[in-house]
């Protein structure tokens, strides 16, 4: 959205304030500022929309996808990221418009030449309050009744052989309509090449077990290496993808008497993405304790403020969308 007006006027600048914030502020611990050619081509853009998203002055509005990724590559503080996501998806929002003026009638819509004159007495009153429909409005009616038996007669003979097999030991038509649990959540696969909260969260529970990674958010080789080693070492097949067995083994159980720095911080950036206010310290605060209540009172897990396996794969499934490159 260029030229943006309205009240996400300010969001917009706001947003493009940030950006080019992180931007400027990227060049640290000996690593040069990318260029903004440079930096288009990771994101996938071209250079005229980078830099329009990083121009205060004449903003557009940069996507949600797109302010995730600037924040991962340029390594942008992550107490930012929750601002960044708000600034988006507020700048994003546009309001519909209402119509200035109700419709023209059209000549279709005028009465039918036959209708009787003002002055006549009407045979009975439904003759004035329902006139005659329009042969096309009849039409189009009919067609819609048709529709409905059709799709009537479709659901009573699906709905029938469902049941039969629900007799012969299939499932239950209250089992197939129950909604599925927290204990349904299944694990995520994390592999080479994800970015953001996969990499992020394998790569701070690799550090919370002695491995030395680079919380970058980017799953790349070295990443990949550290998994292999740590699968190795568990007697799992070491293939470099993080799934359901990796995950058992790699996550740590957090509580007020076992809680390791980097473990906490994996747990608070989950927490913190899901919306769920956290501060990213990696102390396992009173504080922190309160936010991982009330995100396991609501997803229906048992509040008891501990990291179990449960609360962890809960965690993971309410992040966002995954990003691979």
């Amino acid at each position: 959205m260029t030229g943006p007006t309205g009240p996400d006027r300010e969001a917009v600048r706001a947003l493009a304030e940030l950006l080019r914030k992180w931007w400027e502020l990227s060049a640290r611990e000996g690593r040069p500022k990318p260029t903004q050619q440079s930096l288009a081509g990771r994101l996938g853009i071209d250079q005229t929309t980078l830099s329009r998203y990083l121009n205060p002055r004449h903003p557009s509005t940069a996507p949600l996808r797109t302010v995730e990724l600037l924040h991962t590559v340029l390594r942008a503080p992550a107490a930012d990221l929750p601002r960044a996501r708000a600034l988006a998806e507020e700048a994003a929002a546009v309001p519909a418009r209402k119509s200035p003026h109700p419709a023209e009638p059209t000549p279709a819509d005028a009465a039918p030449a036959d209708a009787a004159p003002a002055n006549a007495a009407p045979a009975d009153a439904a003759a004035v309050v329902a006139p005659a429909p329009r042969r096309g409005a009849t039409h189009r009616t009919a067609l819609a009744f048709l529709a409905v038996l059709t799709l009537g007669g479709g659901i009573g003979l699906g709905w029938s052989a469902f049941a039969h097999r629900a007799g012969q030991g299939g499932p239950s038509v209250a089992a197939a309509a129950a909604p599925e649990g927290p204990a349904a959540s299944r694990w995520p696969l994390a592999r080479k090449g994800d970015l953001l909260w996969k990499a992020r969260t394998v790569q701070y529970l690799l550090q919370a077990h002695g491995h030395a990674v680079e919380a970058d958010g980017d799953f790349g080789a070295a990443t990949a290496a550290a998994v292999k080693t740590f699968q190795a070492a568990h007697g799992l097949l070491a293939d470099g993808k993080v799934g359901a067995q990796t995950w058992s083994h790699l996550i740590i159980r957090i509580d007020s008497h076992n809680d390791p720095k980097q473990a906490v911080v994996a747990l608070q950036y989950l927490l913190n993405n899901t919306g769920t206010a956290t501060d990213v310290t990696g102390i396992f605060t009173p504080s922190t304790t309160r936010s991982l209540d009330t995100f396991q009172r609501s997803r229906a897990l048992p509040v008891t403020g501990v990291a179990d396996p449960a609360t962890w794969r809960a965690l993971l499934a309410s992040q966002g969308p995954a990003i691979h490159r």
